[in-house]
């Protein structure tokens, strides 16, 4: 197993500065400079500001047109030969995390984009490697390695932005279908960013594809063999209704109530 090396991470720091003479001048101390003042007075400051602009997802949809095929095949090689532009664009995420002011659209769109670069960068790091349930770092997994850090947030990890964000803040099972975990058993990774404008046709059409995909569901009227995504996450996918009255609004075939369930075997290899 491959142990995951720590490089290339934005660090952001800021601390407030003091002269210890200042404290000590009465003289000094009666007038404030003027920047000095607007601060005090709440000047929002340059990191703030950056961070209330909306991330720019542009370079992330070129890299995925670039590297990732139709069929959600990615080309890690090709995107570290792109490392230059990846780079940028994980820098656009860590400068512009979602504001309390930010549409749930572009929150969400923010998150799910996250996710998925944020796992080809852990991929990256430790590439070749045959599969991301192979990363580790001491006794946690590559879900709960918190090597992702945003301005102004204490480092995260996938399964906090998937399970404590995502999934706990919005009631939307279609998220399992547009976060990939770089496997081939997971959904396809979508090859454009997800955007605010066109979130809901995107999560439809990924939930309709994964579906439709013989290789991960096998989807009949009176028997299904489908992925184990339903029977891990079942509780996220019934809380209006029965599992199959779920799949019925998105499968290729309408399932009998009565239909029976199988799962198939999960396929942990990388997906490229």
């Amino acid at each position: 197993m491959k142990r995951l090396i720590y490089t290339g991470l934005a660090v952001f720091a800021f601390a407030a500065c003091s002269n210890p003479a200042s404290t000590t001048n009465s003289e000094a101390s009666e007038e404030k400079p003027a920047m000095e003042t607007q601060a005090e007075e709440g000047t929002e400051t340059q990191a703030e500001t950056m961070a209330r602009t909306l991330a720019d997802h542009s370079i992330w949809n070129d890299l995925l047109q670039k590297h990732v095929s139709d069929a959600g095949n990615v080309n890690y090689k090709g995107i570290q030969d792109d490392q230059a532009r990846f780079e940028e664009y994980l820098e656009e995420l860590r400068n512009h995390p979602p504001m309390e002011d930010w549409e749930a659209g572009d929150i969400k769109a923010y998150w799910i984009n996250a996710y998925n670069a944020f796992t080809v960068e852990l991929i990256l790091r430790n590439y070749p490697v045959k599969s991301i349930t192979d990363i580790k770092d001491g006794d946690n997994d590559a879900w709960n390695i918190p090597f992702i850090e945003l301005n102004g947030r204490e480092p995260m990890t996938l399964n906090a932005i998937e399970k404590g964000i995502l999934l706990k803040e919005y009631d939307e099972p279609r998220i399992h279908f547009a976060v990939v975990c770089a496997s081939f058993s997971c959904p396809k990774l979508l090859n454009q960013a997800f955007t605010s404008d066109q979130l809901e046709d995107q999560l439809v059409a990924q939930t309709k594809a994964f579906l439709a995909d013989t290789k991960r569901n096998q989807i009949a009227a009176d028997q299904l063999e489908i992925s184990q995504i339903f029977e891990w996450y079942t509780g996220d996918f019934t809380k209006q209704g029965t599992l199959i009255e779920f799949l019925n609004q998105y499968a290729p075939v309408t399932i009998n109530a009565d239909a029976q369930l199988g799962y198939m075997n999960y396929d942990w290899s990388l997906n490229e």
